[in-house]
């Protein structure tokens, strides 16, 4: 009998997120990440991929896809992000694990 591993996409596949439309759980100071991140260590090292650079060089983040794992947060220039847990009710559930 063979049994399949289900891919990291079918897995987070899984979960819900729900979206709090008021309020980010994360903001960005661009002041900061432009001029002292060149690495831009937040979009190489979120598994979610929620953080990408423009091609102004700024940096945007997808909040709605965020894993809440906070490992943005561990490796951001310090000042340059603002991140917390979402409101109750919102973010993400997961379904596997």
């Amino acid at each position: 009998m063979t049994f399949k591993v289900p891919s990291v996409s079918d897995r987070l596949g899984k979960n819900q997120f729900v979206t709090d439309e008021e309020e980010t759980h994360i903001e960005i100071d661009n002041s900061i990440c432009t001029s002292q991140c060149p690495e831009k260590w937040c979009v190489l090292a979120c598994p979610a991929q929620v953080y990408a650079i423009q091609p102004d060089g700024t940096t945007i983040a997808e909040a709605a896809a965020c894993l809440e794992c906070a490992t943005c947060l561990q490796v951001c220039t310090p000042g340059g992000l603002k991140w917390f847990y979402p409101r109750g009710g919102f973010g993400v559930s997961f379904r596997e694990g």
